[in-house]
């Protein structure tokens, strides 16, 4: 069952269906779909090629056997570099088709020298015959491939590509979820289509955790390692970083205290690690990186949050099989965690939402401290696109709800926030509650949202 993917879909068959050749670079994080997309879009003549880390000279005649399927007699001959062996496809084909290379990166790590040779082969050959498709997991190398203005491809490549993990919605339609569980099993799987696909494998959410996830056997039990190995020499700070943010230090001064480093020594991997949305960074709203000094750093994929918060803490009683007593302290703690990832998904759909008549920009949260010396904490705050409304809302992950204490606890964060925030008085204040279940009754001037509304 293939869902979504209609633009990139879209784009890759507008790029392949021209007379001219074309290199395309397609990126992105494991799992999230590459080689699936790439193979609904080939043509049925295309040579795919599936790389790995063998030696160069088994990856060139294993490449080579591959075209043979297209030009009988190819893989005959013994090739002796990769410059001979895409002059020679290119002469030898009648008409014009594509190459597709996945996971590119595992031939560059044995043939560092194939990015010129590509480059030296596009710029020399004008009568090029195939369509190139370059494709990898490894974000950071694959962005230095076609975006890194020293790379050998920069400036080469007609389409650049970065595949990113999908909406819960489309997860909610793939795994046939109502909204309220689609937001529940998001916070384990993400937006990661191969976790789908492995959920969807077991008869019930809980036993996909027990079997794929828990399990020391399991098919994820070590999915982060294989995530890191893919984009670093050694993932032990990374690992350091990730198990500290999931379980609650959020601070860079209280990162570094804990890891016993300095914090100018973790800027690049913070980084590094937010390039790849593996982690964001938050700021209040209203201020900006570079004058805050209140950055809050958040694991930003759902499945990683899972990992760091409840696996990592729990290894010693895994690796001893004590799986149903873990499942048991993960489900009593399970709606606790849901909250964060239920307010970061309501963050997100604020600009998809028509609320009070209004559009808005990106939301955000604003902490601080104001009149009185008071700790207020707004869980979204938002700008319409007209600049004539601030929507300020709050995001609830329960089945009950008292509207009117909800509303009374707004109006007075609201008068908290007018101490503190440039024209806030010059805006109409548009208030709302993003919760589990809608309440049988509304409250007036307060507008309520719940996953149906969020998860169509």
């Amino acid at each position: 069952m293939f869902i979504n993917r209609e633009k990139e879909i879209q784009r890759l068959q507008l790029a392949l269906s021209g007379s001219q050749p074309q290199t395309i670079v397609v990126y992105g994080r494991r799992r999230c779909g590459k080689s699936t997309l790439l193979r609904k879009v080939l043509p049925a003549d295309a040579v795919y090629f599936a790389a790995d880390l063998r030696e160069k000279a088994l990856q060139i005649a294993a490449l080579a056997k591959e075209i043979d399927v297209l030009i009988p007699g190819f893989a005959l001959p013994v090739y002796p570099d990769w410059e001979t062996l895409f002059s020679s496809f290119n002469l030898a084909l009648r008409y014009q088709t594509t190459l597709c290379i996945d996971e590119f990166p595992y031939l560059v790590k044995n043939s560092p020298e194939l990015p010129s040779v590509i480059q030296k082969f596009i710029d020399t050959t004008p009568q090029r015959s195939f369509h190139l498709i370059l494709c990898g997991s490894s974000q950071q190398m694959m962005y230095g491939l076609a975006l890194d203005n020293n790379s050998p491809l920069y400036g080469r490549c007609s389409e650049i590509m970065r595949i990113r993990p999908m909406k819960v919605s489309h997860m909610a339609e793939y795994l046939q979820l109502t909204p309220e569980q689609a937001v529940e099993e998001y916070g384990v799987w993400g937006g990661v289509p191969r976790y789908w696909e492995i959920r969807k494998s077991s008869s019930g959410f809980d036993e996909a955790l027990r079997y794929h996830v828990l399990d020391q056997y399991g098919l994820l039990y070590e999915e982060p390692e294989r995530i890191f190995n893919d984009e670093m020499r050694t993932s032990v700070q990374a690992f350091s970083l990730l198990s500290l943010i999931g379980t609650g230090s959020h601070r860079l001064s209280e990162i570094a205290a804990r890891m016993g480093k300095p914090a100018t020594q973790l800027s690049r991997l913070l980084a590094f690690l937010t390039d790849l949305d593996y982690i964001r960074r938050e700021i209040p709203y209203g201020e900006t990186i570079r004058s805050t000094k209140k950055s809050l750093y958040k694991i930003n994929d759902p499945f990683l949050g899972f990992y760091f918060r409840f696996l990592v803490t729990n290894k010693s009683r895994l690796e001893f099989g004590l799986v149903d007593e873990v499942l048991a302290g993960i489900k009593n703690n399970f709606d606790q965690y849901i909250s964060g990832v239920w307010e970061e998904l309501c963050r997100n759909s604020v600009p998809l939402l028509t609320i009070g008549g209004k559009r808005f920009n990106p939301a955000a949260r604003w902490w601080g401290t104001t009149a009185g010396n008071k700790q207020t904490e707004i869980d979204i705050i938002a700008e319409s696109v007209d600049k004539s409304a601030l929507l300020v809302a709050e995001v609830k992950w329960t089945r009950s709800m008292n509207v009117e204490v909800i509303a009374a606890e707004l109006q007075a964060k609201c008068e908290d926030l007018s101490t503190v925030l440039p024209g806030f008085h010059s805006k109409e204040i548009i208030k709302a509650v993003f919760t589990r279940v809608k309440p049988a009754d509304g409250y007036p001037g307060i507008f309520i949202f719940s996953p149906e509304d969020l998860v169509p």
